[in-house]
């Protein structure tokens, strides 16, 4: 089984690292991880060109994403389960959906804040987008 699972360093998304790991043995083999986090693009200034370079901005994401990615991949290793661990820069709903998509992923486990029906209509979510618009299955942690 491959699993998607998508992080961006949050309590919610450490929930769902901490679930896969606790339920990794409910599948015949253990899971392959594709351990996701995914950072908006910083948006494109006037002269931002002349003042960062794509090698900075490249980094920035790098190490936004590492920090995010840290306490999920400590679980995944800390219980044997192999990832391997991605940072992806746009849309945070539609690239977790395409990466699942492009990475062949059974499952996108994600964190849920737990929001009422209300306050998702409202506001949104992440989570509530992958769910309307993932042809993967997707399993909601709160």
């Amino acid at each position: 089984m491959k699993i998607l699972l998508a992080v961006d360093g949050s309590k919610h998304a450490l929930d769902a690292a901490r679930c896969l790991v606790e339920h990794a043995d409910w599948y015949r083999e253990k899971p392959e991880v594709e351990l996701v986090y995914v950072h908006l693009p910083v948006p494109k200034l006037p002269g931002m060109g002349k003042v960062v370079g794509r090698a900075q901005l490249k980094r920035y994401y790098e190490e936004e994403g590492a920090q995010a990615l840290a306490r999920a991949k400590k679980l995944l290793e800390a219980a044997g389960i192999g990832y391997g661990a991605h940072v992806l820069v746009g849309s945070p709903a539609e690239s977790i959906v395409d990466h699942a998509q492009a990475a062949r992923c059974d499952l996108i486990y994600i964190g849920n804040r737990g929001m009422t029906a209300a306050g998702n209509l409202l506001l949104g979510s992440v989570a509530s987008k992958v769910l309307h618009i993932s042809t993967v299955p997707v399993l909601l942690v709160r």
